[in-house]
């Protein structure tokens, strides 16, 4: 990033051989092409566009590189299509993945039946790995006994970590070689594999730019297991409701990071959450900033790593 602001292309080139990730995001979530575009560095635009950085990567204000750009040749350089425009490379391959394998493992077990337990405690003791009882911020590998996640709080925190969520089969193949086996193929797809690349890329968290107010009780989901995820997700919580019809919230003009671009949700940076099973329904609110949402759409977004659509 400082290398992008000052103009140093020789370091910024440096760093791009020894994989440095293009598009990772610094202060107020700009990427390094911001800070090249903002500082009229076109040789540095050039050269990160040909490492893959994203033309619309947005910061907190909702800003592409381009709207930073003063001069026609920046302007058109930054507004060309991009060639995956899967509206930004949010979400591609990584490529080194070795960064990953460096610290200790740590594991542990989500739903497991008391055999699978005593085999992932041999695992740890094979690999000399930590297994918990507890999810804490050090764990590295979720475990999970079928094919799917279940909406353990767990499996949800491993989730939102950006942890590996792993189907038992990796423990058995493990044991068997007496080996750390790949974890690739074992890897539980879509949500969990979402979160993983997306921490890899040194990218905001899930519901970065995003405040939440829980109203009324919460039976499904209690309502301290859902401020755990709103703080392991980037997010805020509201100690208070948010007021739609006031112009404090509806001037805020930062963003949800992990919005679709081109959806009003974008903007919306203020949920109140109800339970849906509850008895207690609020009046409908989807005004500008403020947006409701039933809690199930919530557990939604953090099982597939995704700000999913709301009905409107």
């Amino acid at each position: 990033h400082e290398a992008c602001n000052h103009g140093h292309l020789k370091v910024v080139e440096l760093l791009l051989q020894h994989k440095a990730l293009v598009n990772s995001t610094g202060y107020q979530n700009d990427s390094p092409l911001h800070d090249a575009a903002k500082n009229g560095h076109l040789d540095i635009v050039k050269l990160l566009l040909s490492y893959g950085a994203s033309r619309n990567a947005v910061n907190i204000f909702g800003l592409r590189p381009v709207d930073y750009a003063d001069g026609e040749n920046m302007k058109s350089l930054l507004l060309l299509p991009e060639k995956n425009d899967s509206s930004s490379t949010r979400h591609c391959s990584v490529t080194n993945t070795g960064q990953r394998r460096d610290g200790p493992l740590v594991l542990i077990g989500s739903g497991l039946s008391s055999e699978q337990q005593k085999m992932l405690s041999e695992l740890a003791a094979m690999l000399k790995a930590k297994k918990c009882a507890e999810f804490d911020n050090t764990v590295t590998h979720v475990i999970v006994p079928g094919d799917t996640v279940q909406s353990t709080l767990k499996c949800m925190l491993g989730i939102l970590n950006g942890c590996w969520i792993l189907k038992f089969e990796w423990v058995k193949a493990c044991l068997q070689r007496k080996a750390c086996e790949r974890e690739e193929k074992y890897e539980i797809p879509e949500g969990p594999q979402r979160s993983r690349l997306n921490k890899e890329q040194l990218l905001p968290k899930l519901f970065d730019g995003c405040y939440f107010y829980f109203g009324g009780t919460f039976k499904h989901h209690p309502k301290d297991n859902l401020i755990k995820l709103v703080a392991a997700a980037g997010g805020q919580v509201l100690s208070r409701k948010p007021k739609p019809d006031s112009d404090v919230t509806q001037t805020i003009n930062t963003v949800a990071y992990h919005a679709r671009p081109d959806s009003d949700q974008r903007f919306c940076t203020q949920y109140i959450i109800y339970e849906d099973l509850s008895n207690h329904r609020p009046e409908r609110v989807r005004q500008g900033k403020v947006w409701m949402a039933p809690s199930s759409w919530f557990i939604d977004c953090v099982m597939s790593f995704e700000l999913l659509p709301l009905d409107s």
